[in-house]
């Protein structure tokens, strides 16, 4: 394995399992970035993840709204008579919209969450993005 190469490891952040070798310790991988979300985390390989002795929950925490599997079912149904757009957070969304992110791929807006929040489902699963943000220049 070299820097830079793609390996299976569980992602303590969104679950994701393939990413990006960044640091080598004496020819082991020791530090790696997720694909998906972007985390850089201590290597932790899939079989050692699934052996390893299940994480303590926190009183207080509640179940991760972040997407685990990409069969969630949608909320609302894309309504197609509005256009694809092109995602950004300067612009502003409502539910029901078609967006494209250039990381995530095709969603639909799920619900708007605050003036600054909105939740998009994704092949991949639910994601909340910040939209609505204008130019501050």
């Amino acid at each position: 394995m070299q820097v830079g190469g793609d390996i299976e490891s569980i992602c303590g952040k969104c679950g994701a399992t393939w990413h990006l070798v960044i640091a080598l310790v004496k020819g082991q991988i020791a530090r790696v970035e997720c694909k998906q979300c972007g985390a850089r985390h201590r290597y932790r390989g899939v079989a050692a993840a699934t052996s390893a002795a299940p994480r303590r929950a926190s009183a207080t925490r509640t179940p991760s709204t972040r997407a685990r599997s990409s069969k969630q079912p949608p909320i609302v149904e894309a309504d197609l008579s509005r256009p694809m757009r092109s995602f950004r957070v300067s612009d502003t969304y409502g539910v029901g919209d078609r967006v494209a992110h250039a990381n995530f791929g095709e969603g639909v807006v799920q619900a708007v969450r605050g003036v600054t929040k909105i939740e998009i489902l994704f092949d991949t699963g639910r994601k909340t993005l910040v939209h609505g943000r204008g130019n501050t220049s």
